[in-house]
């Protein structure tokens, strides 16, 4: 089949330096094409998707009648949320192999980190939408071989996990779409890649267990590290989570490589197997890490460890700037790397300057990757760096989105999204702000998820979440006719992992005293009515510590509204921000803490979602 200008370069099937080198090249000019003609590429694919699709259900249902141009689609197709489609999502789901969205067959379900109902959302995809994210992930690395040349000659330490997926009625896979990620085929074959070869074996990435994968997945990197070149993971919660494993464990990891053999807690029999291809004794390198790991500062420990590492690759836009501090207190400086802009529903774009502050990371928006448009948000801001709602669109503003084209420098948007899997005009909710242009393109920063107001890891919890939450935990607090007057929280990531913080002014109308063990009942409370994504991260992966409620003194929150009015905020407008970030907001509270207390227990997660686990 011809190339047409839309379509990525493929990746290399084996690597050369001249074949490295050409392929680059025609990444970078596709991305120029892209770029320069991107009205005339958006145009395209949206003709494709619904070409393609002409006679797929939900596009009879509201009238297409086989129409592909823009303004068409634009007048007949509502914008939707994830509400919109959940009963057809539910029919696929339950076995239902009929042409609902696309006229390709759903080949697994893509488990959003988002939720509805408090459980993930389930994003059909199809087979070929796997090839767009490895097209994007090789443009990405051709970008970043004009910064940082030879990285195919080194390894890539990642530190990459799966998580626990399900299979729906139906029988179609639910899961991650990194978990889908690495056990496809791709994933197996991926030292075809010259971009793709990692110090970590695919069974310590595939194995379940979470101890056993890190704990392989650290032992290679360490055996290999004059080789290493990059550093990473997905997140920087999951980068500084394997720093602090390293932190407790590296004695046991410095005893296997002095004698050449794996500790004993490492059952997994295909990880051992594949551990020892790499494993030989090294006294010398073990003597080296353990001199490194036994100083008392841990500053700088990634550079020392792995001395010829270019940068850190890891995303700390978003939720994750908070941990740019932390990150840098390891790496000693070393850059970390935001590269791609992705979801389950889609991939997007690409950070073109990939060595930019972090604080200036933005994403040029590839436009064969899907149809995008353009919600304008409009928020209000009372409280310094608090969270604010932003008004979602009525019906007027639904059909006047703007396009690819058509955003303005500095306006924040929502994004909406047409894809090839079968989504029209989802809003994905993400809240996004024009910073510039590549060509005709526009590149934009990643502002923050609409409506979220906590975030560890991969965790997202809403204002709404967070106060059904809270109104079920002081049922436990009724017997002592104590009641919580106000409350506020924080995401605290001074602890790894990190963990929830909620501050509680409390009215009691009796002397008696609370005991301790009701209020780790009502932490326990607030984490058993958070959605499944939480619940997930505290139960099975660890990447969330225990909710924590930190008792304040009684007229706390008049002195932190107070503050705010000084600060420039209405009192006659001012209402107590449901989550804190601006650091003095912060001090004032825990300036005032009288008591602190936390979930003593793991809430209930299993995969799945519960009406599936009930069925069975």
């Amino acid at each position: 089949m011809e190339r047409t200008m839309s379509e990525a370069p493929n990746s290399p099937k084996k690597a050369t330096d001249c074949s490295i080198a050409e392929d680059n090249k025609k990444a970078l000019r596709f991305i120029e094409e892209v770029t320069t003609n991107v009205d005339e590429v958006q145009k395209r694919v949206l003709a494709e998707i619904l070409s393609r699709n002409a006679n797929v259900e939900y596009l009879q249902r509201h009238n297409l009648n086989g129409h592909t141009d823009r303004e068409t689609f634009k007048k007949v197709i509502p914008v939707i949320t994830y509400e919109d489609i959940q009963q057809d999502i539910n029919r696929i789901a339950n076995g239902d192999k009929s042409p609902i969205f696309s006229s390709q067959p759903i080949s697994e379900f893509l488990t959003s980190s988002g939720t509805s109902g408090g459980e993930r959302k389930l994003m059909p995809t199809i087979q070929e939408e796997l090839g767009r994210r490895l097209q994007l992930h090789g443009l990405m690395m051709s970008v970043i071989s004009q910064f940082v040349p030879d990285l195919e000659k080194g390894k890539g330490m990642y530190f990459l996990s799966i998580k626990s997926e399900a299979k729906t009625p139906g029988g179609l896979p639910a899961r991650p779409v990194l978990t889908s990620i690495y056990k496809s085929p791709y994933f197996s074959n991926r030292r075809l890649s010259p971009y793709a070869n990692y110090t970590s074996p695919a069974e310590t990435i595939l194995c379940p267990d979470t101890y056993q994968s890190m704990y392989s997945q650290m032992l290679c990197g360490l055996c290999q590290n004059k080789e290493v070149l990059r550093l990473g993971s997905y997140f920087a919660s999951g980068f500084i989570r394997a720093i602090r494993f390293l932190e407790k464990h590296w004695s046991l990891l410095c005893n296997d490589i002095r004698m050449g053999t794996i500790n004993t807690q490492i059952t997994d029999l295909s990880v051992r197997e594949a551990v020892m291809k790499i494993l030989k004794p090294d006294p010398e390198l073990a003597d080296f890490i353990e001199a490194e790991c036994s100083k008392e500062s841990w500053k700088g420990i990634t550079t020392r460890l792995w001395p010829n590492t270019k940068y850190v690759d890891v995303i700390v836009t978003g939720s994750m700037s908070q941990y740019i501090p932390t990150l840098d207190y390891y790496s000693n400086g070393l850059p970390p790397v935001s590269t791609m802009y992705a979801s389950s529903e889609c991939p997007f774009g690409i950070n073109l300057n990939p060595f930019c502050k972090p604080s200036e990371v933005s994403y040029t928006l590839i436009p064969t990757m899907g149809y995008f448009e353009f919600s304008p948000i409009h928020r209000s801001n009372e409280v310094p760096n608090s969270i604010s709602m932003s008004e979602s669109p009525n019906e007027k503003e639904q059909q006047q989105l703007v396009d690819l084209v058509d955003v303005k420098i500095g306006q924040e948007y929502e994004l909406v999204v047409t894809t090839y899997s079968g989504l029209y005009r989802y809003r994905v909710g993400d809240v996004l702000r024009v910073a510039g242009y590549k060509n005709n393109t526009p590149q934009f920063t990643f502002v923050c998820r609409e409506n979220v107001i906590l975030s560890i890891d991969s965790d997202k919890t809403d204002e709404v979440d967070l106060q059904n939450a809270v109104e079920n935990a002081v049922c436990n607090l009724m017997p002592f006719d104590a009641h919580v007057t106000e409350y506020t929280s924080y995401a605290d990531t001074a602890t790894i992992p990190g963990h929830y913080v909620l501050f509680w002014e409390l009215s009691m109308n009796v002397p008696t005293p609370i005991p301790p063990s009701v209020f780790e009942d009502c932490c326990l409370t607030i984490e058993e009515s958070l959605d499944s994504v939480y619940r997930q991260g505290r139960a099975s992966d660890k990447s969330i510590g225990p909710l924590e409620i930190r008792i304040v003194e009684i007229g706390t929150f008049n002195k932190l509204m107070d503050y705010c009015v000084s600060l420039g905020a209405s009192i006659d407008q001012y209402k107590t921000p449901r989550c804190v970030k601006f650091a003095p907001l912060v001090e004032l509270l825990n300036s005032r803490v009288v008591s602190s207390h936390f979930s003593q227990t793991c809430p209930n997660w299993v995969p799945g979602h519960r009406q599936w686990n009930n069925m069975n």
